[in-house]
């Protein structure tokens, strides 16, 4: 069973990371995405594209969400703007936490 350690946590978004099996768990609210360490730097990345942060779209409900697509067109995930905050910055300090970790063990 994998020991997870907590790089952030940020509204709904957890980030853990296992250093046994070297992958990073997202998890917020339903989702859970696990990533190996290269893949987590390239998902951020991707998050990180100028048109990224500007697909906010108007749901029936009135509130306007980010949309972020994954390769399978058939599954896009939704934040608000709040969730979507506290996503990115958690990805940020996790980012940052794992260096940390990394350099300790």
């Amino acid at each position: 069973m994998c020991q997870k350690i907590t790089l952030s946590r940020k509204g709904a978004a957890h980030i853990s990371y296992c250093a046994q099996c070297k992958f990073i768990y997202i998890w917020h609210n339903n989702l859970m995405l696990i990533f190996s360490l290269p893949q987590f730097k390239s998902f951020k990345k991707y998050t990180e594209s100028p048109n990224f942060n500007e697909d906010f779209y108007s749901f029936p409900d009135g509130e306007n969400r980010l949309i972020l697509r994954t390769p399978n067109s058939d599954i896009c995930f939704s934040f608000t703007e709040d969730e979507w905050t506290n996503f990115y910055a958690a990805m940020e300090e996790a980012e940052y936490m794992q260096g940390v970790y990394q350099l300790i063990y």
